[in-house]
């Protein structure tokens, strides 16, 4: 075998000295450490990865070596990287070493050891484009998985089992970084999954490698495949909680039609705001609520924190427009998926609502956008909805629709301009210009003696 020939992984065989194999890397392990077999006092280092190179072959690849050469060759490439293993050792699968890794359907492994063999990114160009559209196929039979619903109703029967999910995502927590007791580092990182069933589902995630690749969405414009997720009962939580694992390969919008239909529903649930309404049962009391914050540091923490928080800020509100048609201050939604209706729609116009065939049902509310202004500047489009409008404004909807003109417009000028106690909940949004969203959790006039004490300790932290 010439040894600058490449040889599909479907036709590996240990017999073949010196093979090149190219692939799309689509799962990879951080790098770990164990004591050497020979010498006790040697530690060993070495990660794991998966190449692609066709629709139906991938293989497990595994690097040793020392620290030096190991922490290079792993800081090396990504997942969703095209490479290329230079000279690897084929060698028939071993159960118990690779129980820690991805399913495959090759029955060999690759070993990659200092100084025989190489890792590259590809370069040609030609080879990543062909490999590129293998990211989006799942590692596992697209048919096969759970939904979000499938889990909860099976709640802990499935305690321990490994299995296929597929969902959208919905938040995006903060990765933190933790020291272990005997001095390792570690990271963590929380996304919270739905579908048309379950509003939130907690996936965790523990690997670096991951989480740098589940970093790069942005929710409610991804679609995961996760092959192998670890499912168990979380007491604390008094639910079920996936897991990613070792075993694990995560698809970003598989191109399937199941995923393509799970996308169509999530990107209409986030434009009708129905995921907004879904948060609220997640809101915090406000007298819990003590963060006092201006408007530009509720913009700067956004940016440089990006997960949802909660705060107070004392504001005028700058735009309030009660005045133009009920139309535009009252909206209807449907009861099952929360979808935006227009008023001559006697149905649901989600054909993925998971009300089905059910009778319509619909709720009417107060659904406001307005700008909160302070001497730091202006938030945009906090969203100020139903019961909290309602408690707001002083009046139900019905009440409202049956004021005249001049009764909106007095209404209107009772709170512009009018410096008020607002408490927020700030989260990220990639269709806003400023990149966050606001909702308004409880607004009423402000205490002027309140206002001079809380902005004065604000002041003084500039």
């Amino acid at each position: 075998m010439a040894s600058n020939s490449y040889i599909s992984i479907s036709e590996l065989h240990p017999s073949f000295s010196h093979p090149n194999v190219f692939g799309i890397v689509i799962a990879k392990t951080d790098v770990r450490s164990f004591p050497s077999r020979k010498n006790s006092d040697v530690e060993r280092f070495t990660f794991g990865f998966t190449i692609k190179d066709s629709p139906d072959f991938f293989i497990n690849v595994s690097a040793w070596g020392n620290q030096g050469y190991i922490n290079s060759l792993g800081d090396n490439f990504r997942i969703g990287d095209c490479v290329t293993v230079e000279n690897p050792l084929v060698s028939s699968k071993d159960p118990e070493k690779d129980k820690f890794c991805p399913a495959t359907p090759s029955p060999y492994r690759l070993l990659v050891v200092e100084p025989h063999s190489r890792v590259l990114l590809c370069t040609d160009m030609d080879t990543v484009d062909r490999l590129l559209p293998l990211m989006h196929l799942p590692a596992k039979d697209s048919a096969d998985f759970y939904s979000l619903g499938d889990i909860v109703a099976n709640g802990q029967k499935l305690d321990g089992a490994a299995i296929n999910i597929l969902a959208a995502v919905k938040t995006m927590g903060e990765s933190r970084q933790f020291t272990t007791s005997d001095g390792r580092r570690g990271q963590r990182l929380e996304v919270k999954l739905f579908d048309d069933a379950v509003s939130g589902f907690p996936l965790v995630c523990w690997e670096k490698e991951s989480i740098q690749l589940l970093q790069t969405l942005v929710p409610r414009e991804a679609v995961l495949f996760v092959a192998d997720a670890k499912i168990s009962f979380d007491s604390f939580r008094g639910g079920m909680v996936a897991t990613v694992t070792s075993k694990s390969v995560i698809t970003v919008n598989p191109d399937t039609r199941e995923a393509g239909l799970l996308f169509s529903f999530a990107k209409q649930m986030s434009e009708s705001g129905a995921l907004d309404h879904d948060e609220a049962a997640e809101d915090l009391p406000v007298d819990s609520i003590t963060d006092v914050y201006t408007v530009n540091q509720l913009k700067l923490k956004a940016k440089e924190q990006p997960e949802t928080f909660f705060g107070l800020t004392y504001s005028f509100i700058s735009k309030l427009d009660l005045d133009s048609s009920a139309s535009k201050v009252i909206k209807t939604r449907c009861s099952k998926c929360r979808f935006l209706l227009t008023a001559d729609m006697q149905s649901c116009g989600n054909h993925l609502c998971p009300g089905g065939e059910q009778p319509f049902s619909g709720t009417t509310g107060f659904d406001l956008l307005v700008d909160l202004t302070d001497h730091t500047g202006t938030l945009q489009a906090c969203s100020l909805r139903g019961a909290t409008a309602e408690q707001t404004l002083g009046c139900s909807t019905d009440e409202f629709i049956r004021l005249t003109d001049d009764q909106r417009t007095a209404l209107k000028w009772k709170f512009l301009l009018e410096r008020c106690k607002i408490y927020l909940k700030i989260l990220p949004s990639a269709r806003t210009k400023s990149g966050i969203r606001a909702v308004i959790l409880a607004c009423s006039p402000a205490d002027p003696g309140e206002v001079k004490q809380h902005m004065s300790a604000v002041l003084q932290q500039l």
